[in-house]
């Protein structure tokens, strides 16, 4: 078997292709970018060539040795062009020219049998069949044969270099907006075309005065899907072992001209979601997107991401979409989704503590179990009264459980501690924002009016038992046999954000926006901690400065003006922002209050050298006022080693920002760079100070003088040569700042360097075939120095044979070294071997996930004060047979 996959794997680098260059011009010779240039061949089972001709008219055909093609030019305003290739054609170079036809045309269609590419002015359309075979089993498969498309693992799409950040359905947003929800899950039997739209507005006539970068990716259906059900269900189970693993999945879809409801099920406990983090983002939104700032108290990644890191994982997920047109004018949407996880853990970690003059060591093992439920419902109003007018509304509810026990063994000097740390959290969350937009009938005057709230309320509870005395000193602890602790926290978040914001069109090179709003945010925070006695009595932490009750309130009144102007290519826009700041709070102790006025200057430049190259310079300077934790009073347990305590006279931190980001994407030299380079600096700063004993630690903010510099680079070049893609990508950060521990004051400087070489096959007549190197260093200078360094391997399979198998397959291997020379490596690999006829809705797959049954990874960390080496256990090799039907 294995001889006969290399064999198909090399059997392609004896043939070879031909190469057609030249330009596409008028009739004096200019050149007419992004002319289309479609080679058609004349021979069956042959696949049609497709480019785009660059900003001075450029094109390259990579072309079929032995095959005839008829090559046709399309342009706006202008006849098509048509060269006919024999097969082996000599000629290398061709020069297209275009006769006006005297017409205004409102889009170019490239005109066959079937209509391959529509261009319009920011919209590009595929029409799918002309690019794929049919055997495609998902819309992910059928994306990665359009030209100039790509999907990488985790769901993402991007198309000629740039991300598809919006994603819809029959004009609508699917499941809200992510892409990996419908890459995996939408059936490639049900798509008739792809939309790519650039900068993308879903109010159309916003599109002339915001600065959207959103790239929208609209999948539109066949006529015989657009009202009927469609999708697949799969399950799987264990085959090799008897550890009872299992997989279930549904993906249903309902279309039709006024109704649309689609539903994704996964229940499973190989570590496999059917949710990334990013989609989870999007449903938890709730958030007009012109209120920008607000964080979130609560903490949703658990929910999300594909975890095989732990030992035991079972997850249940369900998720609804819907879609219901009342009238011409009104759209009702809306989704509910239900996750309930449960995972368990085992981590163990070789801690040194780093003191002024002494370092203490620690051996810690760390055993957890998660039980979580998560549900979330979103409705989504949208009113459209006349063309030029347009309403939003938008409601969501969420409500979360916690349940996790962690098991802690800590070893020190021989000693050891044995901690158990129960937290249950209860949840819940209601968000709501109403959105006004109105283009006047002279069309240069835009308003939008946007108000926005949020309510949360989160009760979290923690408990730590153990039988020896912890923290001494640091916590009010009587002597007992048992120690049992427990922390109760009601923490309440309101806020109401109002925004008015005007356009003013005073001509094609001149804009002018004016913006007024209001931020309101305040917390209620209550924090108590007691100790039970094993003879019934309560020992209350109050009596020793513990326990925290705040009221906090932060409000933000603003006026902006925005200058936006274009000279010949070059874009600014100018803004100043006058900020009037007021924060009160109320405590046990005292109340405090501030008042600040401030001018936040903003500058927004780019430079388009042409629609494939340009270059963008931001700078901002910013103010943050502290959150309500950072300003307690009073003392407060966090951890088994940790207490912490506010400073209720803290002020805001003041910080410049500025990026720099070039990108250039050329299809005729296959080549795409990207460039950004960003600075930080805060010239007034809040850092914790910290008392280090042994391994307990005590820490509290302190408001100072002292700059911090955070530098960032990153890049990303990619370039074809022959039918590989070759791809190189860096990331660079020197992060400077000052931290006192111990009462001494040092400079920290963290640095991390990571460098990537990929190299994989960029043709569909060739197995999909990857491979990878990444380094990695890490550098910490502070009271001692570190340098952590790390190598990775991979490799990925992709390939398809004997007509109806899919072989897939994926290795890691990864190798760290530390300070002390200590090196460890680890390996990660997953095999998938399917079988599918055409047109046959039954498909089986064997998998092996982890193959080489690799027990564990290991890495290594630092932090200001603490270097660790870490040991996680993963899930064991897991061999499987699934069967999944089509509708």
């Amino acid at each position: 078997m294995l001889k006969f996959l290399l064999l198909l794997f090399f059997l392609p680098f004896f043939s070879f292709s031909q190469t057609l260059t030249g330009v596409v011009q008028d009739s004096v010779g200019n050149p007419l970018q992004n002319a289309n240039v479609i080679a058609k061949p004349m021979v069956e089972n042959s696949g049609l060539k497709f480019a785009i001709a660059d900003h001075l008219g450029r094109y390259k055909l990579e072309l079929e040795k032995d095959t005839p093609y008829e090559v046709k030019v399309s342009y706006l305003g202008f006849e098509e062009a048509i060269l006919n290739l024999p097969a082996n054609f000599t000629i290398r170079e061709h020069i297209f020219k275009l006769k006006e036809t005297g017409q205004e045309l409102k889009e170019i269609v490239i005109n066959y049998d079937y209509q391959p590419v529509i261009v319009k002015k920011d919209t590009l359309i595929y029409d799918v069949k002309a690019f794929t075979s049919g055997n495609e089993r998902k819309l992910k498969e059928q994306l990665e044969k359009l030209p100039g498309v790509e999907v990488d693992k985790n769901g993402g799409i991007t198309v000629q270099g740039k991300k598809v950040t919006k994603f819809l359905v029959e004009n609508n947003s699917f499941f809200g907006g992510g892409t990996k929800l419908g890459v995996e899950n939408i059936p490639a039997n049900a798509v008739d075309k792809v939309e790519v739209i650039d900068n993308f507005n879903e109010v159309g006539f916003l599109k002339q005065v915001s600065d959207s970068e959103d790239l929208a990716m609209n999948i539109k259906l066949k006529e015989d899907k657009k009202k009927f059900v469609f999708g697949d269900v799969e399950a799987g189970a264990e085959v090799a072992n008897d550890n009872g693993f299992y997989l279930g999945h549904t993906g249903l879809f309902y279309y039709a001209p006024k109704t649309n409801v689609s539903y994704i099920g996964d229940i499973n406990n190989v570590g496999k979601r059917t949710f990334s983090f990013e989609d989870l983002m999007r449903f938890q939104g709730g958030v007009s997107s012109f209120i920008s700032g607000r964080k979130s108290l609560t903490n949703l990644y658990n929910f999300a991401s594909d975890n095989t890191d732990v030992v035991e994982n079972k997850s249940q997920f369900s998720a609804i979409n819907f879609r219901q047109e009342i009238n011409s004018k009104l759209d009702i949407e809306g989704f509910g989704i239900f996750s309930k996880l449960f995972t368990a853990s085992l981590s163990q970690s070789e801690n040194e503590y780093l003191q002024n003059n002494a370092f203490t060591f620690e051996n810690k093992t760390n055993k957890t179990q998660n039980k979580a439920l998560l549900g979330i419902g979103n409705i989504k109003l949208n009113y459209s009264p006349t063309n030029q007018s347009k309403w939003f509304y938008n409601g969501q509810i969420q409500a979360s459980s916690n349940d996790i026990n962690n098991q802690i063994l800590s070893v020190r000097d021989g000693a050891q501690n044995n901690f158990q740390n129960i937290q249950n959290a209860d949840n819940s969350q209601w968000k709501q924002f109403l959105e006004w937009h109105k283009q006047f009938k002279n069309k240069n005057h835009t308003t939008t009016f946007v108000l926005n709230h949020s309510f949360e309320n989160n009760k979290p509870q923690n408990t730590w038992l153990t039988d020896t005395e912890f923290l001494a000193g640091l916590i009010p602890l009587q002597n007992d046999s048992e120690y049992n602790i427990q922390q109760i926290k009601n923490v309440k978040n309101n806020s109401v954000d109002v925004l008015f914001k005007h356009y003013w069109i005073l001509n094609n090179f001149n804009h002018l926006y004016t913006n007024v709003g209001n931020n309101f945010g305040s917390t209620q925070l209550n924090i108590s901690e007691k100790q039970l006695l094993t003879d019934g009595s309560i020992n209350n932490f109050a009596d020793n400065g513990f326990g925290n009750d705040l009221d906090y309130v932060l409000n933000d009144f603003y006026v902006g003006f925005e200058y936006k102007f274009k000279i010949g290519k070059w874009i600014n826009k100018p803004a100043i922002y006058t900020h009037f700041y007021h924060l009160k709070t109320k405590q046990i102790a005292s109340d405090y209050s501030l008042n600040r006025t401030y001018l936040e200057p903003q500058w927004n430049s780019e430079y388009e050298f042409n629609q494939s190259e340009s270059l963008k310079f931001n700078y901002k300077l910013s103010n943050d006022f502290p959150d309500a934790t950072r300003l307690l009073e009073r003392y407060t347990l966090q951890s088994y080693n940790s207490v912490y305590k506010g400073n209720a006279l803290l002020k805001n931190e003041r910080f410049h920002s500025a990026s720099l980001h070039y990108t250039k994407n050329s299809m005729y030299r296959g080549l795409m760079l990207f460039a950004n380079a960003s600075f930080n600096k805060k010239i007034r700063t809040i850092r914790n100070a910290i008392e280090l004993d042994g391994i307990n630690q005590f820490s509290t903010p302190i408001l100072t003088d002292n700059p911090e510099t955070n530098w960032r680079i990153n890049g990303n070049i990619s370039k074809k040569i022959y039918r590989f893609r070759l791809q190189f990508n860096t990331n660079l950060s020197w992060f400077n700042y000052v931290q006192t521990l111990n009462g001494t004051t040092t400079t920290n400087e963290r640095n991390n360097q990571s460098f990537g070489l990929k190299l994989r096959t960029a043709t569909k007549k060739w197995p999909s075939v990857s491979v990878g190197y990444n380094k990695d260093y890490s550098q910490f200078s502070g009271l001692t120095k570190s340098t952590f360094t790390n190598d990775r391997f991979s490799f990925d399979l992709d390939v398809d044979f004997l007509k109806n198998f899919n072989f897939k397959t994926d290795y890691e291997v990864t190798f760290n070294q530390n300070s002390n020379n200590q090196k460890t490596n680890y390996r990660i690999s997953n095999a998938y071997l399917s079988y599918q006829k055409k047109n046959n809705p039954f498909r089986f797959e064997l998998s092996a996930q982890n193959y080489l049954n690799n027990g564990l990874k290991v890495n290594n960390s630092f932090s200001d004060f603490l270097i660790s080496n870490n040991t996680t256990y993963i899930l064991p090799r897991i061999i499987m047979l699934s069967i999944s039907y089509k509708l």
